[in-house]
């Protein structure tokens, strides 16, 4: 097996080895230990596991600076933005700590027996349970929030399933740092031994998708890798789920009011969300639409100069940087395809990027324009009337997000947008942009294809659900009866005869 290798991105140069790939013996092994450790994190119970998430977010921010260090290394993200991020993983890990602690999530459902309609009914009660072993694959973006320790993992571990994650190539010293602090913490914690394991390497990614033990799959990443996965997964003797989020479009709408009443600062905010991060944002905002005019040349105009100024980011690694060249240039030289304006050209350093502004017609909206790009890029879509903008929008690829820029009090054409956007999109934003993701009880990330499940999320506290699975028992006496379904039990909401009962 090869060694797998830290890159630093500022100056493409291999600075450490981190391991070897991991072997297919060595995946069977830790999937094994992960499936013997399921019963023992189920067996925890909601507290045990809520503390067992608590001391995972203490051990981070016990060793921050230690694991910022390493990330920014790695990344080139910088200290700040790892600084935050490291936040957010503490607190997603504390947040579904809480979803623990209240309980709603396991959907407690008790029916008694008795006549009914249809006849008599037996006593029955149903909730949630942990699905089993996941696998997790860590994302290139997000190396502390959508990786080893992100929320993926930490939804999956409340929900009591074991998780292996699949360590990303573009940050293996980060993921191994942070894995190690993981797995001490949680032995520590009293967790079974085999509730953590982490593997690195192409082939042991696939191997830990086709073992048996793994009963689902959480991934972001290309559309071209989760393709690869679910070909694996098809191919199983039983294919499990696959939560997958794979590219996004996020189409943003300017409205003309909105555009005579602030354009030159949607402008501006606009060039600031889509290379925030070097573009390396799943939400990132690719294609935005202007009205045509002195107003929404206002828009453009602002746009082009914020990108003019823009410094040339590092982008995470090689391949993420020979694909937005290549891409970029198809943009560019695409029919009725314009260059508005380029940003600082990289140095030749480590992977940079030039920033890039595009514009089109809306009218007639090229089809390589409706594809993700990512890298620090939009494509400017000047429309004419609601026809133009309607047809346009008529043609968008299902995205993440979709945004409606709107002018104070606007309601008509807003409304109107957004019947068009809603059924191709997983979460609608008004006057913002849609970079930020929130974690909280509320948030959606996800949507139609090229979300894999449009029913579940990967970003807020109801991702649990996608590691759960309904178990219903019939007739049970109450000592086999898992605590919340007992009679006199009252600690979480519960459906009693069809009655919701809140906890006393």
């Amino acid at each position: 097996m090869s060694d797998v290798v830290s890159i630093d991105p500022r100056t493409g140069q291999a600075v450490e080895v981190v391991a070897r790939e991991t072997t297919t013996e060595e995946v069977d092994r830790l999937c094994s230990a992960a499936q013997a450790a399921a019963g023992g994190l189920e067996a925890l119970g909601r507290d045990g596991r809520a503390a067992l998430l608590r001391a995972l977010a203490d051990a981070l921010e016990d060793r921050r600076e230690d694991v910022v260090a390493v990330a920014d290394r790695e990344t080139a993200l910088g200290p700040v933005r790892l600084n935050g991020e490291l936040t957010r993983t503490s607190y997603q890990l504390r947040l579904f700590a809480e979803v623990l602690d209240e309980g709603s999530y396991v959907e407690a459902a008790v029916d008694h027996a008795g006549d009914t309609p249809m006849g008599p009914r037996p006593d029955l009660r149903r909730m949630l349970v942990p699905i089993g072993p996941v696998a997790v694959f860590g994302a290139s973006n997000f190396p502390l929030a959508f990786s080893v320790p992100g929320g993926d993992t930490a939804s999956a571990l409340a929900a009591g399933c074991p998780v292996v994650v699949k360590a990303h190539g573009s940050h293996p010293a980060t993921s191994q740092v942070v894995f190690d602090i993981l797995a001490a913490a949680a032995e520590k914690a009293g967790a079974p031994a085999g509730t953590l394991g982490v593997v690195h390497g192409v082939q042991a990614g696939a191997d830990l998708v086709a073992h048996p033990a793994i009963r689902a799959v959480g991934f972001t990443g290309s559309v071209t890798g989760g393709r690869a996965l679910l070909q694996i997964i098809e191919q199983r003797p039983d294919p499990v789920p696959f939560f997958g989020e794979l590219s996004s479009l996020n189409p943003v709408v300017v409205t003309p009011q909105a555009a005579a009443e602030r354009g030159a600062t949607i402008g501006t905010e606009l060039v600031g969300s889509f290379t925030l991060g070097g573009g390396q944002f799943c939400t990132k905002p690719g294609l935005v639409f202007v009205p045509t005019g002195a107003d929404g040349d206002g828009v453009v105009e602002a746009m082009a100069a914020a990108v003019r100024e823009a410094g040339a980011p590092v982008l995470l690694n090689e391949g993420i940087a020979t694909a937005y060249g290549r891409t970029a240039g198809r943009l560019a030289d695409a029919d009725g395809v314009e260059v508005l304006a380029s940003g600082a050209q990289p140095t030749g350093a480590g992977f940079q990027a030039a920033p890039l502004l595009l514009t089109t017609a809306a009218a007639d909206l090229p089809h390589e324009v409706t594809e993700e790009c990512f890298g620090p890029l939009a494509v400017v879509a000047r429309y004419d009337g609601t026809a133009d903008l309607f047809g346009a929008l008529a043609e968008m690829p299902s995205s993440l997000t979709a945004t409606v820029l709107r002018g104070q009090g606007e309601t008509e054409l807003p409304l109107a947008v957004s019947a068009k956007l809603r059924p191709r999109a997983g979460r609608m934003i008004y006057d913002a942009y849609p970079t930020g993701v929130a974690v909280s009880w509320a948030q959606h990330h996800g949507g139609p294809w090229p979300s894999t499940n449009s029913q579940h999320t990967s970003v807020g506290t109801t991702a649990i659900r996608r590691f759960l699975r309904p178990v219903t028992w019939q007739g049970a006496p109450a000592d086999l009866l898992p605590p919340e379904l007992t009679d006199d039990y009252r600690g979480i909401p519960r459906r009693v005869d069809g009655v919701l009962e809140l906890p006393r």
